[in-house]
């Protein structure tokens, strides 16, 4: 009996580390369900080519840069039609937690419905934004384990944020950083932002971080 009673307590250890680390980072989980509500995202089939190789290497918390993965920035920003800066920038505005499969894991056992992947995704965004692409068969607890995939259905929301946005809108804001507070806080919000409402708070420390890390994210793509 001692064996298991080892294993719940290696795993509730485990389980508070994360906790901790999460609060003192004290950021933001993507695709947050605040008014107002969310809408719906668009399901337009591409015709994408082949995928690049994702690195063999699984990225820990301490060791992490997105940087790594320019290559499927580039390809996937490009399939989705999206800019490879903006995708960049939103791997960098995710990386405040880490980004291992086993801790991914084990925090969602403690927490069902907390993000997946290095693009941090919740479970109803990815399977709402596989809808009719060519990685509808895929399941989002993949995602922990492969980055391109995350990259992909990362591109591919940005995509589907940019077609409800209107022609023109009231905000200051430019289009790119719309999307990226689309893609933090739901299509109800940026449509919101678009129409003339101030960011919050945690939006607006989500918009500072994006302008902090777009030279970066720019550099590494680049741009």
């Amino acid at each position: 009996m001692a064996e298991p009673r080892t294993r719940r307590r290696w795993l509730t250890l485990v389980i508070f580390a994360v906790v901790v680390y999460v609060i003192v980072r004290a950021a933001d989980t993507p695709q947050a369900a605040t008014p107002p509500s969310t809408g719906t995202t668009g399901t337009t089939k591409p015709a994408t080519p082949a995928a690049p190789t994702s690195p063999s290497a699984t990225a820990t918390s301490s060791a992490y840069d997105p940087a790594a993965y320019a290559a499927q920035v580039r390809t996937r920003a490009q399939q989705a039609d999206v800019s490879a800066q903006l995708v960049m920038a939103v791997l960098y505005n995710e990386a405040y937690k880490p980004h291992d499969p086993a801790l991914e894991r084990a925090w969602q056992k403690y927490k069902p419905d907390a993000a997946f992947g290095i693009a941090n995704m919740h479970r109803a965004t990815f399977d709402e934004v596989k809808k009719g692409r060519d990685f509808a068969a895929r399941s989002w607890d993949e995602l922990p384990d492969d980055h391109d995939l995350a990259i992909e259905a990362e591109a591919w929301y940005l995509h589907d944020l940019s077609a409800q946005l209107p022609p023109t809108w009231r905000s200051s804001l430019s289009r790119d950083q719309l999307l990226a507070l689309g893609y933090n806080t739901g299509t109800g919000n940026m449509l919101a932002f678009a129409a003339g409402t101030a960011p919050g708070p945690q939006a607006q420390s989500y918009l500072d971080r994006l302008h902090s890390d777009w030279a970066k994210a720019g550099k590494a793509v680049g741009g």
